[in-house]
């Protein structure tokens, strides 16, 4: 009874985070490809990315430590072996993208990159943002990365660009694809959504956290994406653009090629941050 209290109050007073019960977390979905050499392996509610390359695959977030199973089963179903899986990056330091990374390197062997702001965190293995949610099983990094950096592997490179503000090392990464003769550039945005509770002004536990937002749509604003996707599938549209992709025929559009969907999700998105800091100014 008195641990139940206990835990009562802390969740209460925010030093407790309890895991969202989103049931398309824990719910399987087919892989499907993106665009070239890039597939959707995660589960129907957390994205995780396989770029396939002749040198091996790069997989981008590994959600929960829950979906590693979900995950393992797509790689497979592609016809791809876990071990061919050389490098694994991730969009931010939440549990619900990293909580995945230590299992997934002890069945891989791949190497962990992750940007310097979210290097602490992965280590750790706590939750070190403004939402200070639940942790995860530490995982060790073997490079760390700085906002320009690039990962290379088999012809894929990826460019690393920071976009802090729901984690302070929050990563949204860019590369480029060929599918029937045409290159696409592609964005794996990292969230910029504020989590429930966070606060933007006079944040304790980030006090920059306003600014970093700002710096985060400044730079997602440079970007000019064909094909965007993101860390959650309700966010690009998975189900339908999935739905779609699996039944066109041979020259048909590809549905996730989407520029217009990426200056919707960005307008969005800062607008909501606008709005909320306005509100914290009193203005």
């Amino acid at each position: 009874m008195k641990c139940a209290i206990v835990l009562a109050l802390a969740v209460a007073f925010g030093a407790v985070q309890i895991a969202p019960s989103d049931p398309s977390w824990r719910q399987p979905f087919d892989p499907i490809r993106i665009v070239g050499n890039i597939y959707y392996v995660g589960t129907r509610g957390l994205s995780s990315f396989l770029l396939v390359t002749p040198a091996g695959g790069v997989l981008i977030d590994s959600g929960e430590a829950e979906s590693v199973p979900f995950i393992r089963a797509n790689v497979e179903r592609l016809g791809f072996r876990m071990s061919e899986i050389k490098i694994l990056l991730a969009g931010h330091a939440h549990f619900d993208h990293v909580g995945g990374h230590a299992e997934m390197k002890r069945l891989t062997g791949a190497g962990v990159m992750v940007m310097d702001a979210d290097r602490q965190a992965l280590e750790s293995g706590v939750d070190r943002s403004a939402l200070g949610a639940q942790g995860w099983s530490p995982v060790k990094v073997d490079r760390v990365l700085k906002d320009g950096d690039t990962v290379s592997l088999g012809g894929t490179t990826l460019t690393a660009h920071l976009t802090p503000g729901h984690t302070q090392g929050c990563t949204t990464w860019t590369t480029e694809a060929t599918q029937d003769g045409r290159r696409y550039r592609v964005a794996f945005a990292c969230s910029v959504t504020i989590n429930q509770g966070v606060h933007l002004v006079s944040n304790t536990r980030v006090p920059a956290i306003a600014e970093h937002y700002a710096q985060a749509f400044r730079v997602l604003h440079g970007l000019t994406p064909d094909v965007f996707v993101a860390e959650h599938g309700g966010v690009f549209g998975l189900d339908a653009k999935a739905e779609t992709a699996r039944d066109l025929e041979k020259g048909q559009p590809n549905p996730f090629v989407d520029p217009q969907g990426y200056r919707r999700f960005v307008e969005k998105a800062e607008q909501t941050y606008l709005t909320q800091l306005r509100a914290e100014q009193g203005k």
